[in-house]
C-alpha cells in the first residue's frame, strides 16, 4: 500500500460529469489499496469569474480581500467532489488549505509555501479516508487566507507530496503528458515518456503550460516522484525525474513559446561602469523579473540596453524608468508588447554541437527574423515578432522532430 497525491486542474472538474469522472479515478486508486490525497483547482473559469465580480464592486480591491474571495473557488470544487465520492460509498473528507496545514508567507496573491503541518491529513489517512485538499491556498502568520498565484494548485500538490513523503504525485491535466510542443497548436507534437526536472523547469518557465515552474522546482528539491497524465484518456503519462534513460541521447526535448512578454529598450544610456547595475538593481527591488538581456556596443559615449519582462510588468517597468530618467541619464525608453519568446530545451544540448545553428536555420527557412538571443546549457531562446511565433514554433519542431524522424 502506497500514498499517492493526485492533482486535478480546473478543466478536469469543470462540470458534474467531469467531477464524477475524477471521483472514479480517485476511488479506483483507493480500491487498489493506496492512501489517496487529492488536490483540486477551482472549476473551469471560476477564478476568472470571481475576479470579474470583484471588479464590479471595487476594481482596486486589496490583495488580502481578493485572496479571501478567490479561495472560495477551490472550496466549491473540493466539496462537490467529496459529495460525489460520498455518494459512491467511500469515506472522504474535504479540507481547506489551512485545515491541511499549509503555511505561507504574507505575499497576498502570490504567496510562497513556508512549510506544511500535515497532522490533520495523517489523522484522516489513519482512518482510511480519502482526503481532498483545496489547492492554490494556505494560511499566513496572521491567520489570513493567502493564494499562491498562477499554477498554485500544482505547487500545493507537490508540497503535500513532499511533506507526506508520498510514493507518487500525479498531476492530471487535459493533455496526456508532456509533449515536444503544445499538441493543441503544433502538428506532429509527440508525447515524451519521461523528461528531466531541469528540462521540465525550463519548459515551464518558457511558456509551456503543463506544469508551473514553482511546482517543478519543489519536486526537484525534494525529489518528488512526479507524473503528468490526462484525466480523460486513461493512458500512461510522462514521468518527470532527475535522470532519464535518454538524457545524453536526445539533445532537444521540447519547443515552447511565451507570448505574454514585452521588450523594453533603454536608449542612450551613459557608457560607463555600473550603469547596468543601476538599471537592474532598481527593477530587482521592485520584484520585476528580467529575462533576455542585450547590450549594444558603446558609441559616442552612450549605449543601449534591451531586455524582456512579463507583460504584467510592462507598464510598471516603463513608469519606473521614466521616473529615474535624470538619475540614469538616458535618452528615451522604447516599449513593445508585439514580441514573443520561442525556445528549445534539452539536457543533452550541452554536449551537442550545432544545435543553435539548426534552430536558426529553421527560422531562416521560415522567414522569421530574430530580434534577441539568450542561451544556457540546456536552452536556447530567441525573441521574434509575436505574429511569427506560431510559425516559428512549428518550423523549429518540424526541423528537429519531423524532418529527421527524431532528434537523436
Amino acid at each position: 500500500m502506497g500514498l499517492i497525491v493526485q492533482k486535478f486542474g480546473g478543466s478536469s472538474v469543470a462540470d458534474a460529469d467531469k467531477i464524477r469522472n475524477v471521483a472514479r479515478i480517485i476511488t479506483e486508486t483507493y480500491r487498489r489499496g493506496h492512501n489517496v490525497v487529492v488536490v483540486l483547482s477551482a472549476q473551469g473559469d471560476t477564478t476568472d469569474d470571481l475576479i470579474a465580480k470583484a471588479a464590479e464592486i471595487n476594481p482596486k480591491a486589496s490583495k488580502r480581500e481578493m485572496d479571501m474571495l478567490l479561495s472560495t473557488g477551490e472550496q466549491v470544487s473540493c466539496a462537490l467532489c467529496a459529495m460525489a465520492i460520498e455518494g459512491m460509498g467511500y469515506p472522504v473528507v474535504s479540507l481547506t488549505g489551512w485545515q491541511a496545514g499549509v503555511k505561507t508567507n504574507s505575499a497576498y496573491g502570490n504567496a510562497r509555501i513556508k512549510r506544511v503541518e500535515p497532522e490533520r491529513i495523517l489523522a484522516e489517512l489513519d482512518r482510511r479516508s480519502i482526503v481532498i485538499v483545496t489547492g492554490f491556498q494556505g494560511l499566513n502568520k496572521y491567520d489570513d487566507i493567502t493564494t499562491l498565484g498562477r499554477g498554485g494548485s500544482d505547487t500545493s500538490a507537490v508540497a503535500l507530496a513532499a511533506a507526506l513523503h508520498a510514493d507518487l504525485c500525479q498531476i492530471y491535466t487535459d493533455v496526456d503528458g508532456v509533449y515536444t510542443a503544445d499538441p493543441r497548436h503544433v502538428k506532429g507534437a509527440r508525447k515524451l515518456d519521461e523528461i528531466t526536472f531541469d528540462e521540465m523547469l525550463e519548459l515551464a518557465s518558457l511558456g509551456a503550460q503543463v506544469l508551473h515552474n514553482r511546482s517543478v522546482e519543489m519536486a526537484k528539491r525534494y525529489n518528488v516522484n512526479l507524473e503528468v497524465l490526462s484525466s480523460f484518456s486513461g493512458r500512461p503519462g510522462t514521468k518527470v525525474k532527475e535522470v532519464t534513460k535518454n538524457m545524453e541521447k536526445a539533445y532537444v526535448s521540447g519547443v515552447a513559446k511565451d507570448k505574454d512578454i514585452a521588450r523594453i529598450a533603454v536608449i542612450g544610456l551613459a557608457d560607463e561602469p555600473g550603469i547596468a547595475f543601476k538599471v537592474f538593481s532598481m527593477l530587482g527591488k521592485e520584484r520585476i523579473n528580467v529575462d533576455i538581456i542585450l547590450q549594444s556596443i558603446g558609441r559616442d559615449g552612450t549605449k543601449d540596453i534591451s531586455f524582456t519582462v512579463g507583460i504584467q510588468d510592462m507598464e510598471r517597468t516603463r513608469q519606473l524608468l521614466e521616473e529615474r530618467k535624470e538619475a540614469l541619464h538616458f535618452d528615451h525608453v522604447d516599449v513593445s508588447d508585439s514580441v514573443a519568446k520561442v525556445s528549445i530545451v534539452g539536457a543533452g544540448m550541452v554536449n551537442s554541437a550545432g544545435v543553435a545553428s539548426r534552430m536558426f536555420e529553421a527560422l531562416c527557412n521560415a522567414g522569421v527574423n530574430i530580434n534577441m538571443i539568450s542561451t544556457s546549457e540546456i536552452k536556447i531562446s530567441v525573441l521574434v515578432d509575436k505574429k511569427d511565433a506560431d510559425r516559428a514554433v512549428q518550423a523549429i519542431h518540424d526541423h528537429f522532430f519531423n524532418m529527421f524522424g527524431s532528434n537523436n
